[in-house]
């Protein structure tokens, strides 16, 4: 299995280099359209509805971006991937930046050739259970049978953790989303783990949401955020600089609904700047002035983002938490505009 994963990760490292050796910014113009990889569907996070248009927490981030450089945030193709094809849709050139629920890890950071711009979920892997399976904790698991996706930093942390513990399990392999709901509900497994908000989200589309319970532990560390190839600097930078506007704007007040005011009016020179309203920081990154402003008038700052896909009023209903802004106790801390 090591061998494998050594010939994987190689290949995945050779198809980046390869693809990142041309501007990506030139090729999303050519084409008119921004390839955004997406899971195959997670409520809340990325999914299409029944006439096929995608919404959620992460397609907002390839909607933000296409607004930024393309000036209309319609202008996005999405790309379903699975934990198995993710890394190789983005390392071949098959979509240009992965918006999906995907761990920054080391490993993925070097070893397979990408750069992680940013953190827009921090989230830590979970498990749910039935009700009726009578258990309140994981520590309770020991011999259970666990629905997990293939692909996932989320094998490796169940392994560590039920060996921690002196437990045993049986893993039953799974690789999309909606194959783990279909195989837990017809009771293939006693539970099903993976980031938890992954699995409120899942819960939230179950018929009956209150016969399942989300245990307390959390296993492990999950910062989730988009990736692109390693080598194309002025792409990178482009997806990073879009996520920390939208991070900027909830810090500073600025809304889908009033970016045009606060962009003629406002006296706050980070928000002039952020906005385009003065300085030159969109010709930084080859883009004009209105790239981030563009974005936050198409998508809402984060905080509007996190409350109309993910938010209390949403069946979802996740609080902030350490998605919350730093100046509320939380973790979100945008890099200056300056």
């Amino acid at each position: 299995m090591k061998s494998t994963y050594i010939l994987g990760a190689m290949a995945v490292a050779g198809l980046a280099a390869s693809a990142a050796s041309a501007a990506t910014l030139d090729d999303v113009k050519a084409a008119g359209t921004l390839k955004c990889g997406v899971t195959t569907g997670l409520v809340g996070f990325g999914a299409p509805d029944a006439a096929g248009k995608w919404s959620g927490f992460d397609v907002s981030v390839c909607r933000a971006i296409a607004a930024a450089v393309l000036g209309d945030a319609e202008k996005v193709t999405y790309v379903p991937t699975t934990g198995k094809t993710r890394f190789t849709a983005l390392a071949s050139g098959e979509v240009d930046v992965l918006a999906r629920n995907t761990t920054w890890t080391f490993s993925r950071d070097t070893d397979l050739g990408f750069d992680f711009v940013g953190v827009n979920y921090y989230d830590g892997q979970g498990f749910m259970v039935p009700k009726a399976l009578g258990v309140s904790s994981a520590m309770e698991l020991d011999g259970a049978t666990i629905c997990i996706q293939t692909g996932t930093t989320t094998e490796l942390n169940l392994a560590d953790f039920f060996r921690a513990n002196n437990m045993s399990y049986e893993p039953v392999p799974i690789e999309t989303n909606a194959e783990a709901q279909q195989k837990y509900l017809a009771n293939a497994c006693d539970a099903y783990t993976t980031d938890a908000s992954g699995l409120a989200a899942t819960r939230a589309t179950f018929e009956a949401p209150a016969d399942h319970i989300l245990l307390p532990e959390i296993i492990s560390k999950e910062p989730l955020g988009p990736l692109v190839r390693h080598g194309d600097n002025q792409w990178g930078d482009i997806v990073m600089w879009t996520l920390n506007a939208l991070i900027a704007a909830e810090e500073y007040g600025v809304t889908k609904a009033n970016a045009s005011d606060m962009k003629a009016n406002s006296t706050n020179p980070e928000v002039k700047r952020l906005l385009g309203a003065e300085g030159d920081l969109g010709a930084m990154i080859g883009l004009d002035a209105d790239w981030a402003y563009r974005a936050i008038a198409s998508e809402g700052n984060y905080g509007e983002i996190f409350e109309a896909n993910l938010g209390p009023n949403t069946a979802i209903a996740l609080e902030r938490g350490l998605n919350a802004q730093w100046t509320a106790g939380g973790l979100l801390y945008a890099a200056p505009f300056r």
